[in-house]
């Protein structure tokens, strides 16, 4: 099932008899876009399992929350909606907005690399008419790139990554009242992350990251999924492909050199997989970002 396929965001707007769908993508590695018209509509959302950052396009300005009715929309407003929220919209007038979705596993990526937290322990603070004017530009720019030609969605899934690290960044808490039960001790935690980084262009097994953690193979899986939000081959190759953007974008390092430096047998395994995640190949990838 395709990440808009499971949102229970896109899906209540696709159900309006008054909403309208310009234009969506799924832009690979957990990510999706999509552009929306409305008017005059009541919108529900009950615990979707996907993150969505929104931006006002146009419009906006009888758009509320039904428990915040003095509170309303305007152009380059955000919203921030986390995976597991509850909210009731209304929409009086006309508006136009974009929405950017982003999966749980790829919140638990970036909760772990680029803030040293276990998911678990962060929450993506539900905000509403947020002012951020770096995040709307990024926003405009998403949407004039063309999500259906190849190099374009691939710059456009660029770009979704600095605006989820952005809102990671500023937007984004510990959990209150908290107590974490099971998982790997953080130091552990630590030491695997560093681990990981500094073996990405070699083989790594689950009995050789289990052995390094001294437990058995069954009890590590089950301890770092509890940690890490996701299974430790979805991770390490989820830090693979980050490697290879990295190298795609800041080197000339050939693709067959990349993919040794990352970990894949051969530069067709190393396209292969990167095709199947993001879309596009290593090399269209480039180009578009060069």
């Amino acid at each position: 099932m395709s990440l808009l396929e499971q949102n229970q965001v896109f899906q209540s707007l696709s159900s309006s008899p008054n909403a309208r769908l310009e234009h969506s993508a799924e832009l690979g590695d957990g990510l999706g876009a999509a552009l929306w018209s409305n008017h005059h509509d009541a919108r529900d959302y009950h615990g979707p399992k996907v993150h969505t950052l929104s931006c006002y396009l146009a419009g906006g300005t009888g758009t509320y929350r039904r428990e915040q009715p003095g509170t309303k929309g305007a152009p380059d407003k955000l919203c921030v909606l986390p995976a597991g929220h509850e909210s009731s919209w209304v929409i009086n007038g006309e508006i136009r907005l974009v929405h950017l979705y982003f999966s749980a596993e790829h919140f638990a990526e970036a909760a772990v690399t680029l803030l040293d937290r276990e998911p678990r322990e962060l929450q993506l603070r539900e905000l509403t008419f947020l002012d951020d004017p770096q995040q709307a530009r990024n926003f405009h720019q998403l949407i004039r790139l063309d999500w259906d030609e190849p190099a374009e969605r691939l710059r456009a899934s660029s770009l979704a990554h600095e605006m989820i690290h952005h809102s990671l960044l500023t937007q984004a808490g510990l959990r209150d009242g908290l107590r974490l039960k099971g998982g790997l001790a953080p130091a552990l935690r630590k030491r695997l992350v560093d681990y990981i980084e500094n073996r990405l262009a070699e083989p790594v097994s689950l009995g050789e990251l289990a052995a390094f953690a001294a437990l058995s193979e069954y009890h590590f899986a089950r301890m770092f999924r509890e940690s890490f939000g996701m299974p430790p081959h979805q991770y390490v190759l989820a830090r693979r492909l980050a490697r290879a953007r990295t190298l795609l974008r800041d080197t000339a390092l050939p693709l067959g050199e990349i993919a040794l430096a990352c970990g894949f047998a051969s530069a067709s395994h190393f396209s292969n997989r990167f095709r199947a995640a993001l879309g596009g190949s290593p090399g269209t990838f480039r180009a578009a970002l060069r």
